[in-house]
């Protein structure tokens, strides 16, 4: 049987791209949104429709995936990756860091949900799949607004599972700890980068991204009439 169209922003490297090689290994055809095109296409994965978009603008997310769709039939899973983290002390972080993750990592992930939701609830089946972060349960110190995004993940991710479960949608959380990918290095305090680095190496290391791909997967694979409201990982290490 020919496996259902899955959407992954985010796509080009990390979480994203080690979820987009596991489920191309599994025959999906693919949606990869990014905003290195170069990177996508280098991954060279068949069947994916690899297209450069900013989550933030929810007009080339939405056509996007309508051109996924017709090429590809209806989606049946987004995976809700693109995020940022910036982390700094709210007295005298730049506030257009701020702004960057309230777009990129709340309402990137509402405007992929939008585009995918519509479908999903006339057909009575899809799912939802928000990658947040331990963030989203707990805070750390720098990390005022990260937090703060991340939280809201969590509460949205809750509140649409609710408004959908009765139609069939399953929506799934995922809150990884640390995780060795390239987040940390678009944050501006270099204090607060070595601290962070040294935090991560106390613990042990750090997640590999196909930690967190593959617990994606196995809540994507679960049958219909179940719904893995949230998962919770991290490195063994990582105590906090």
């Amino acid at each position: 049987m020919t496996k259902p169209l899955i959407v992954i922003t985010g796509a080009s490297s990390g979480i994203g791209a080690e979820t987009a090689r596991l489920f191309a290994a599994e025959g999906h055809p693919l949606l990869l949104l990014a905003r290195r095109l170069e990177l996508l296409e280098e991954l060279g994965l068949p069947d994916a429709l690899c297209r450069k978009v900013d989550v933030t603008d929810r007009d080339a997310v939405a056509a996007a995936v309508r051109e996924a769709q017709e090429r590809h039939g209806p989606a049946d899973a987004i995976v809700n990756n693109a995020g940022a983290m910036l982390l700094g002390r709210v007295a005298d972080q730049p506030v257009d860091e701020w702004d960057r993750m309230i777009d990129l990592n709340i309402k990137g992930v509402l405007y992929g949900i939008r585009a995918v939701l519509p479908g999903m609830l006339a057909r009575g089946a899809g799912t939802v799949i928000n990658i947040s972060s331990v963030a989203g349960r707990k805070t750390f110190p720098n990390h005022t607004a990260y937090v703060a995004t991340k939280f809201a993940v969590h509460a949205l991710s809750e509140n649409l599972r609710e408004e959908v479960a009765a139609s069939g949608v399953r929506v799934v959380t995922i809150a990884p700890g640390a995780v060795e990918t390239e987040l940390l290095s678009h944050t501006s305090d270099e204090r607060i980068k070595s601290d962070y680095r040294a935090w991560k190496e106390s613990a042990g290391g750090a997640l590999a991204p196909r930690a967190v791909a593959e617990a994606v997967a196995y809540a994507y694979r679960q049958p219909p009439e179940v719904t893995i409201r949230e998962i919770v990982l991290a490195a063994t290490g990582q105590e906090s």
